[in-house]
């Protein structure tokens, strides 16, 4: 990254350089940074941003360039980084004063876009002190915190190219815009009281009741009264109600469809969040990161003020700190936790538009706190968890997206636009050897997160200026992101969903092949039309092939067994002991079947009519949480293999079942999960506890990795797919594959649920490779 001179320059005389800077070098501070350190050596030159980066040229005496170069890759700080820059000679101009130029928006825009930062502790401060000019102002912002991404129009970033360009600086605000010694040197979202954004309260029809502080101070009031509050934050609208108050969250859970899937809560500070969950020192530095997710951490049960209904049947809770100025005063007029959920229906996106609000949200709303500073780019809260002493990003959006990385192999290809699956839908665009991940859309099921996919579509190629060239896509014929690529009028690259898994991973990791992928999640399209989900893939730089996968089963009524782990539990069950398995009725997933559903679903599955085969692990953990009567019925996704992780966890007893059998059929190697499902079966009618049996289940399957990684011989192992979600199947595979000599890989920055498909496929768009046996 550096640049040297030779000896032969004469003393004293002046040179001039220019450079071209890439990576997170805007919406960070770098030109101000830039801009210090060459009036700090006397230098002359500029600094602008362009539609690739940042271009500077300075010019001086050779002891002080070089001080600057070593200054410059050694005082840089995050989130500002530094991914390549190319340097050429000048000739010398004369220039001794250096200052910052009007950007060039011409050529590329390329620029790497940040994602929204959590409000930093200088604004905090200015916000808390009472004889500050931005006291109680919920909108302040620096160089260095703030919006980002939810409200750039396009690179490069200037105000005038972000929802800001609404607020004309007052002359206090420009004055510190345009001082070099400010803070805010150059902070595009520089505002206040005077010139920025504002709050107002609205009831449910629209009508202002309240403005400024005093809206914020009615909607706390509205809080304690148990009363829900639609509150338009930074990347979208929040669902608001007191954690404490077992109505109101009831209450927020009939109004929002939403039975049992836990709800994430704010907390004022870090002390708070200690009150309710017990924090690892790495979940602490995520709560207080820029980044500000909810981090995923273990309820108290001695002390806690949460309402259970906030996460019934969880022993996790969903936790945030104040991201935004605004969520920081709210926070400070109430003082006990609240629900803040996505202000949303059940699998539609987040609403961004505070008309549109009152549209979707008033059967659910009792007022809308809101303000009037446009939110250009819909983002979600992110969701993370530490899963083997490391940070887990489940869901990626604010603070987090978008994501750019650099694909682990040569690769100049073409402008691909990748469309990712059909649950978690996410997108991702890549060119020029990198991928730019979109933040979380939602499921594609419901019409309007159709719309906004598409629009998150639009958005991101006109962000960037780029025209795709490819369209990349799953495998599935019937979901709704590859009818969109077969309409595109683009060459579509259908990608393998558990490749597409296990290629995201090798990004994720910085990893190329050969590479054995273990890839198992609920459902994906396998390239024998079947329904896959429990599959070992090696991959190496040039081919694919499925060597290993999980022994299938039938589903009775397909679809519909995707939502009730008793019927997965059905079909397990008629794989193992036929007929005689519909008169099992001492096992708890059969006796919740009447003797009329257990005939026609029999029916069914002898038939092999509407029973579809499935490899899937996750379908196995359905089946699992129904034997164990966890869960008979789901109310949202996850929540059988949820309950099945959740129990193992409470085991105070070990028991050993038979792990799945190793054979071969085809040419592949099948894992015979029979042996292991017929032990639990023995273990439910002998009256062994279901933790144990939960946490035996666990390291059977654990066993069977490591028995297929033996086999395969390859000693780099990946984790991929939604199973590995659950930090139980993951530390114990982790700890297992090690000890057994195998080095192995997990998701750390790229879900590695079908959030991360897209890249996946787009680093399959960038490097097909052929295909082996299936």
């Amino acid at each position: 990254m550096g640049t040297t001179f030779t000896d032969t320059i004469v003393a004293g005389s002046r040179l001039r350089l220019r450079m071209d800077v890439t990576g997170a070098v805007q919406g960070v501070g770098f030109r101000p940074f830039v801009h210090r350190l060459a009036v700090s050596e006397g230098l002359g030159g500029f600094v602008r941003n362009t539609g690739e980066g940042v271009s500077l040229e300075v010019e001086g005496t050779l002891p002080a360039l070089e001080r600057f170069l070593a200054r410059l890759d050694a005082e840089i700080a995050p989130p500002a980084a530094i991914h390549r820059r190319q340097s050429c000679r000048l000739p010398a101009q004369g220039e001794h004063g250096f200052l910052i130029a009007p950007s060039a928006t011409g050529g590329r825009r390329s620029a790497m876009v940040l994602p929204d930062l959590a409000v930093c502790p200088a604004c905090l401060g200015e916000i808390l002190a009472p004889n500050d000019r931005r006291y109680r102002y919920p909108f302040t912002t620096c160089m260095h915190c703030g919006p980002r991404y939810s409200l750039i129009e396009a690179v490069p970033y200037d105000r005038l190219r972000t929802a800001m360009r609404h607020f004309p600086m007052c002359a206090a605000c420009r004055k510190e815009y345009d001082e070099p010694g400010s803070r805010r040197f150059h902070a595009e979202c520089n505002a206040c009281p005077e010139c920025g954004p504002q709050l107002a309260l609205w009831d449910t029809a629209g009508t202002v009741l309240a403005e400024r502080h005093q809206a914020l101070r009615l909607a706390a009031d509205a809080v304690r009264q148990g009363r829900i509050v639609a509150l338009k934050g930074l990347g979208g609208f929040q669902l608001i109600v007191d954690a404490r108050c077992d109505t109101a969250v009831r209450r927020l859970r009939e109004c929002k469809a939403r039975p049992a899937k836990p709800f994430a809560i704010m907390v004022q500070n870090l002390a708070d969040a200690s009150m309710v969950a017990e924090l690892s020192e790495v979940e602490q530095r995520l709560l207080c990161s820029a980044a500000a997710p909810i981090v995923l951490v273990r309820a108290r049960t001695d002390v806690s003020e949460v309402a259970r209904s906030v996460a019934p049947a969880n022993p996790l809770l969903g936790v945030m700190l104040p991201s935004t100025p605004l969520h920081v005063l709210l926070m400070l007029e109430l003082g006990f936790p609240v629900v803040a959920t996505s202000g949303n229906l059940g699998g539609e996106p987040i609403v961004t538009d505070e008309r549109e609000a009152l549209e979707r949200l008033a059967h659910i709303a009792d007022l809308f706190l809101v303000h009037d500073r446009p939110i250009l780019r819909p983002v979600d809260d992110s969701v993370v968890r530490v899963i083997a002493g490391r940070e887990a990003v489940l869901r990626r959006a604010r603070g987090y997206a978008p994501l750019s990385l650099a694909f682990p192999f040569p690769s100049d290809t073409e402008p691909v636009l990748a469309l990712g699956a059909h649950q978690k839908s996410t997108i991702a665009l890549a060119v020029d050897g990198r991928v730019v991940l979109g933040p979380h859309i939602g499921d594609l099921a419901a019409p309007a997160t159709r719309e906004a996919f598409a629009q998150a579509v639009e958005s991101v190629t006109a962000l960037y200026g780029v025209r795709p060239l490819h369209v990349a896509c799953d495998l599935h014929p019937d979901y709704y992101s590859t009818r969109f690529a077969d309409a595109s009028g683009l060459p579509v690259r259908r990608v393998p969903h558990h490749l597409a898994h296990v290629l995201a991973g090798t990004v994720d990791n910085d990893l190329e092949g050969p590479v054995l992928g273990v890839a198992w999640d609920g459902a994906g399209y396998g390239m024998d039309g079947s329904i896959w989900g429990g599959e070992f893939l090696a991959v190496d730089a040039n081919r694919f092939s499925r060597v290993a996968h999980l022994l299938p089963f039938r589903l009775a009524g397909g679809e519909a067994a995707m939502r009730e782990p008793r019927r997965a539990a059905l079909g397990a069950l008629y794989a193992i002991f036929g007929d005689d398995a519909l008169a099992m009725s001492d096992q708890k997933p059969i006796a919740a079947f009447t003797a009329g559903e257990r005939h026609t679903l029999g029916a069914l599955l002898s038939r092999g009519v509407n029973a579809p085969l499935t490899s899937s692990a996750g379908r196995l953990f359905d089946a699992v949480a129904a034997l164990l009567d966890l869960v008979q019925i789901a109310t949202f996704e996850g929540e059988a293999a949820m309950a099945v992780e959740f129990a193992a966890q409470r085991a105070v007893t070990s028991v050993l079942l038979a792990p799945p059998r190793l054979v071969e059929h085809a040419g592949n190697l099948v894992l015979d999960w029979r042996p292991m499902l017929a032990d639990i079966v023995a273990g439910c009618r002998d009256g062994i506890a279901a933790p144990s049996l939960a946490a035996a289940f666990h390291d059977s399957l654990v066993e069977a990795i490591v028995a297929v990684a033996t086999r395969v011989g390859f000693e780099r192992v990946l984790l991929s797919g939604g199973c590995f979600q659950n930090a139980r199947l993951v530390e114990r595979a982790v700890g297992r594959l090690r000890q057994a000599g195998f080095d192995p890989y997990w998701h750390h920055r790229i879900p590695p649920n079908d959030g991360g498909i897209a890249v996946g496929q787009a680093a399959f768009a960038a490097r097909p490779l052929a295909g082996g046996n299936i």
